[in-house]
């Protein structure tokens, strides 16, 4: 099977127009949630708490990519959310071994079921899917939210 991607050159948008988008996601816990994404790359840049010191909402960053989490009001159910984030490193091998030395479990190769520890915190095999031949990486969050990590040229 053979895939063409193209890409559209980047354009400064127009009056009206939407020019960021910072992806906002309801888990758990807001700092353990920040603790995982920080094995990623990404470090607070604001935090919200409560009167007991416990944050409720918090926004992160690494280089221009953001992410902002909230606490959730119930349980979470990564599957019924069908949310997917992708990303992109220069290194996703090294990554997956940062991972797992982070404390992560290893998935293994990916075969559609949701691997260890319930399917959160792991992290699968570097995979060679046709759309990202350079290799792409498979993890799931404490929450179970789906993360695909394209390496980037």
């Amino acid at each position: 099977m053979s895939t063409h991607a193209t890409s559209v050159p980047s354009a400064r948008p127009g009056p009206g127009a939407v020019d960021r988008l910072v992806p906002f996601v309801h888990v758990a816990e807001v700092e353990a949630s920040l603790a995982f994404y920080a094995l990623l790359g990404f470090a607070p840049a604001h935090t919200m708490t409560d009167p007991r010191g416990r944050a409720f909402w918090a926004m992160a960053r690494s280089g221009a990519a953001e992410i902002m989490f909230a606490l959730a009001d119930g349980p979470i159910n990564a599957e019924q959310q069908a949310v997917i984030f992708y990303m992109y490193s220069p290194d996703v091998a090294g990554l997956r071994r940062r991972l797992l030395a982070g404390g992560l479990h290893d998935g293994g190769v990916y075969c559609g079921a949701a691997g260890p520890n319930n399917g959160r915190r792991v992290v699968f095999a570097v995979a060679h899917p046709d759309h990202m031949p350079a290799g792409e990486l498979r993890i799931a969050d404490p929450d179970g939210y789906c993360i695909l990590v394209g390496e980037s040229a």
